[in-house]
């Protein structure tokens, strides 16, 4: 037996008048029937009133967690407009597909079919982030070895980790890596954001401090 595929529903309207009150369940209804024809399952839908140029959008975040979390592998849409616009729309898409997650669209009765402008922007994104993160591991790796020149033991370093304090421990804004959480970044995507802000720390120590932090607050 074919498992079926699952997916989320998103449906949005940029403003809050009762005639778009009956667009957004248009949409649903719409896409409703989209998934059932495909034979998805669908596991949440997510319906809003925001502007499509703003990525603060609490239903799509929603969504991007869930995609992180693989919760669901497709996302069905009435069309790339709903999922934003502008800029907008090329940074959630580049998140989406980065996720493996596969658009839908009522326009095209099934899959999305990238324009060739939207595909190169895609494709440029993709291509900077990974010399990025290149560049990145290169600053990271000559500062060690700086370090190692200076007298710095990384073994030394490690066999103290249980120990309070420290630098490393001083130096990591657990408060800023609690507000891009709850905003949706992954651990790697906060990494890369602290890092280009200057604070030279791994994903394995933002993933440890916001794990600390976490449980501390269950003794709370």
């Amino acid at each position: 037996m074919v498992r079926e595929m699952k997916v989320g529903i998103y449906c949005r309207v940029s403003t809050e008048k009762s005639t778009q009150e009956t667009s957004l369940d248009r949409q649903e209804q719409e896409l409703t029937q989209l998934a059932a024809m495909k034979g998805f399952e669908v596991v949440t839908i997510e319906k809003e009133q925001a502007s499509g140029y703003d990525l603060e959008r609490e239903g799509i975040l929603v969504l991007l967690e869930q995609m992180r979390n693989k919760e669901i592998e497709g996302l069905l849409i009435q069309d790339e407009t709903r999922l934003g616009r502008g800029n907008a729309k090329i940074a959630l898409m580049h998140c989406i597909y980065k996720e493996g997650i596969k658009l839908y669209t009522v326009t095209h009765n099934g899959e999305l079919e990238v324009s060739e402008t939207d595909a190169m922007l895609l494709q440029i994104i993709s291509i900077v982030e990974e010399y990025q993160r290149k560049l990145q591991n290169s600053k990271i790796r000559r500062g060690m070895k700086r370090a190692i020149e200076n007298g710095y033991n990384p073994a030394k370093n490690l066999s103290n980790q249980h120990v309070g304090g420290g630098r490393e421990r001083s130096e990591v804004p657990i408060q800023e890596i609690i507000a891009l959480r709850i905003k949706g970044l992954t651990f790697a995507e906060i990494t890369e954001n602290l890092n280009r802000r200057g604070y030279e720390v791994s994903k394995a120590t933002v993933h440890r401090r916001y794990a600390e932090h976490a449980e501390k607050q269950k003794h709370v």
